[in-house]
């Protein structure tokens, strides 16, 4: 690839801080290896005193490959902003690996503290996984953000309960002499602030500092850099403000924003070609992002030229966007595009559950850039499935016990002891309490209408003749959920059931699904030529021929949760590094119901639909 204008300036900076914005496909890993390599031949800086910072173990070992491919020459620090780091509390306390604890490490002491707490301090955790990440992620965002803990406001629990959590959990891996991954942040700033000699010691080592991915830093890195960058201030960094889609973790973009403000003399110098997608994609890209306020405006040109229109698409359900995307991928596999070439993105890693579903019915070779999640093991699944189980197979203790309470009938566990629940022992147990009776001769009618059902029904039924709907809707609220994060869960079930007439025939269906599941998890690793499905999240930094973006409907993309404007930026920002993975075709779905309910296409489309089509853009409606 030749070198562009504004790569070479980049490169050939001088001293001093610099900002390279660098959009997608703008060969930003070539500009820090080839001015890494600048440095010491034409300025002639010893690699020693160069630090190259990325955000990822795997992009530091490309970055450190690449850089030998063109120089050739040992010593130049590459690694990750907690590598480096650590390295520094090495020196200091003489710290090793074994005093790490690793993210199982983290669970179960977390665990450990959720089981001491009294029972009343925590609404019961119906998937104490979700919690313990919740958890987790809060106490990482609190330590990365320097907020005070009297000032902070769970959202997984109530603050006291909060605040005692992340307490223990201080003390007790402290008190062992253990640093989790935040804490290598937050034990570095700490060092390098009370103490001026070790701090002068790596400005000295470090006299040249390369940062990429800069969109994605926090605001306790970012104050750590600027104290290892003084006082020569040879701060180079690359990123795309377009891009920054890391808020749940700390990540700022007004750091990457305000960069200029903080060191006014910064060079900045943009990196205005995509050597990656064709004009129609770049164009509709930069259409949608440009809709975002707070960005650094951008004027990118296309080098590979003019390609097929972006593919709008129009679909009456996902029932129809499923089986469209099959015979789209049929279509491109057919024409000679790899399957390994072809990507189905989604806004979140439970949506990827039906495409999943339809691929495996048409034995098309895919892998999951995640974990597959199985819809039906999660907790509200179990719940429904207890439900249909007793109406139809007899009063199981264990699945009575699951749901009696589900929502709240007062039920005792002493009033259940038997392998087998009567009704006619339970009113004999609650026979002094009328109210009692009536409830439990509503659950004994509930499960006789419930056996009549077909599975559809039957799940309709659970959920708004039982209540269980309301009981999702009091538990959303005791763990503060939006309850519409649980009702999808359910559409998504219940969905799901539409095709089976019997609960048997629905039944042999999961069972089939989850071994199916099972069978790719141990074979993706062979897969070979394999379509990819992953969320947007997981799209970043990767590049196909034919992109598939799919679900693309108010509340999914951008995502119900977003309700702040710097919410709607990210998501927009979230969906533009999904179009912009496309290398020549860039296809977007949007369904006009979901789950039998209307729905209206995204917000972000608007700029798109409302210009109508052109060059650029191919919009079919039914």
């Amino acid at each position: 690839m030749q070198i562009s204008n504004a790569q070479s300036r980049a490169i050939a900076h001088g001293t001093g801080p610099a900002m390279v914005l660098a959009g997608p496909g703008s060969g930003k890993t070539l500009v820090i290896t080839q001015r890494t390599r600048y440095l010491i031949e034409e300025l002639h800086v010893k690699p020693q005193e160069i630090l190259v910072i990325t955000f990822t173990k795997a992009a530091a070992q490309e970055m450190r490959q690449r850089f030998c491919a063109v120089c050739g020459l040992p010593g130049v620090t590459f690694g990750t902003f907690h590598a480096v780091f650590f390295g520094i509390l090495k020196h200091a306390y003489r710290y090793t690996s074994a005093n790490i604890m690793t993210e199982d490490d983290k669970f179960r002491l977390l665990r450990q503290l959720l089981q001491k707490l009294p029972p009343e301090t925590l609404a019961e955790a119906q998937d104490e996984k979700e919690l313990l990440s919740d958890l987790a992620a809060e106490i990482s965002l609190v330590k990365n953000e320097q907020i005070s803990l009297a000032n902070y406001y769970s959202r997984s629990c109530p603050e006291d309960v909060f605040r005692r959590i992340y307490r223990q959990y201080e003390e007790v891996h402290r008190a062992q002499g253990m640093l989790d991954f935040d804490d290598m942040l937050v034990c570095t700033y700490e060092l390098l602030a009370q103490r001026k000699d070790i701090l002068e010691a790596w400005q000295k080592r470090f006299r040249y500092i390369l940062v990429d991915e800069f969109q994605d830093i926090n605001l306790l890195q970012y104050r750590i850099l600027r104290m290892l960058a003084e006082p020569e201030n040879n701060l180079f960094i690359v990123g795309d403000d377009d891009q920054s889609i890391y808020r749940f973790r700390g990540a700022k973009p007004e750091i990457m924003l305000n960069f200029t403000k903080d060191y006014p003399a910064a060079e900045t110098i943009l990196l205005d070609r995509n050597y990656r997608s064709v004009a129609p994609v770049i164009e509709g890209a930069l259409k949608v992002i440009g809709e975002n306020d707070h960005r650094y405006d951008k004027q990118i040109r296309d080098v590979r030229g003019d390609g097929p229109k972006i593919d709008l698409q129009e679909l009456d359900s996902q029932e129809h966007e499923t089986l469209y995307l099959v015979k789209c991928i049929k279509k491109s596999v057919e024409e000679g595009i790899p399957a390994s070439e072809i990507a189905v993105l989604f806004r979140t890693n439970q949506g990827a559950g039906p495409f999943a579903e339809r691929l495996m019915e048409f034995n098309l070779p895919f892998e999951m850039r995640d974990a597959l999640p199985n819809i039906y093991e999660h907790w509200i699944a179990r719940d429904i499935f207890a439900y249909l189980h007793l109406a139809r197979e007899g009063l199981d203790r264990a699945e009575f016990l699951q749901v009696m309470n589900r929502p709240k009938r007062y039920i005792g566990r002493d009033s259940v002891d038997a392998k087998t629940v009567s009704f006619e022992t339970l009113r004999t147990y609650y026979e002094d309490k009328e109210w009692m009776l009536d409830r439990i001769d509503r659950m004994e009618t509930d499960l006789k209408v419930l056996a009549r059902m077909t599975p559809y029904a039957g799940v309709n039924y659970i959920r708004r003749g039982i209540g269980y709907e309301d009981y999702l809707t009091e538990y959303a609220k005791s763990r503060r959920m939006k309850p519409e994060e649980l009702s999808d869960l359910l559409d998504e079930i219940q969905q799901g059931a539409k095709p089976y007439k019997t609960c048997a025939e629905w039944f042999a269906h999961i069972e089939e699904y989850k071994q199916k599941l099972a069978e790719r998890r141990v074979s993706r690793r062979q897969q070979g030529d394999a379509i990819t499905l992953a969320t947007l999240h997981g799209s970043k930094g990767l590049e196909f021929q034919e992109v598939f973006l799919v679900d693309v409907n108010e509340g999914v993309i951008p995502h119900r949760k977003a309700v702040l404007e710097a919410d709607i930026e990210e998501e927009r920002r979230l969906f533009y590094v999904g179009m912009t993975r496309a290398k020549d075709r860039l296809h977007i779905f949007y369904t006009r119901q979901r789950y039998g309910k209307v729905a209206e296409p995204s917000q972000f489309l608007d700029v798109l639909l409302k210009e109508g089509p052109e060059k650029s853009l191919r919009i079919i409606k039914k």
